[in-house]
């Protein structure tokens, strides 16, 4: 069982930038691919990056690709998302989720993650 905490979320006008984090519980963290996801208001739950269990492969959404950065640090069971130039076509809630895999290459499909963090409101302003 893994737990994730998602923080970091909050207003930004755009062009700004957040950090989001996600603390996971539990000492498997480094058998772990993270990912992160949106879910805009009547939209449908969207990749936005993968990354793999050691941190050297990671994937985009084609929307974010430039502009955002997935990271982890698994002595601290936390994973990332830098987010710069930040439009108000980002607002949305951001989950993080959490898949067993020591694959070189991260999931990045909705369904292939197991756990999930509750998520955080990210609210880009014009």
């Amino acid at each position: 069982q893994v737990l994730l905490v998602e923080s970091g979320g909050g207003l930004v006008q755009a062009g700004g930038s957040l950090r989001l984090s996600c603390a996971a519980s539990g000492r498997t963290f480094n058998s772990h691919a993270m990912g992160w996801f949106r879910q805009a208001p009547g939209k449908e739950r969207e990749f936005v990056a993968g990354i793999n269990w050691n941190g050297r492969t990671t994937y985009y959404g084609d929307s974010v690709k430039g502009r955002f950065a997935i990271s982890r640090d698994n002595a601290k069971n936390t994973a990332y998302l830098q987010m710069n130039s930040l439009t108000p076509e980002d607002t949305a809630v951001y989950y993080c989720a959490a898949r067993y895999s020591v694959s070189n290459y991260p999931p990045r499909g909705l369904k292939e993650y197991n756990y999930w963090g509750q998520g955080t409101q990210v609210t880009v302003s014009s």
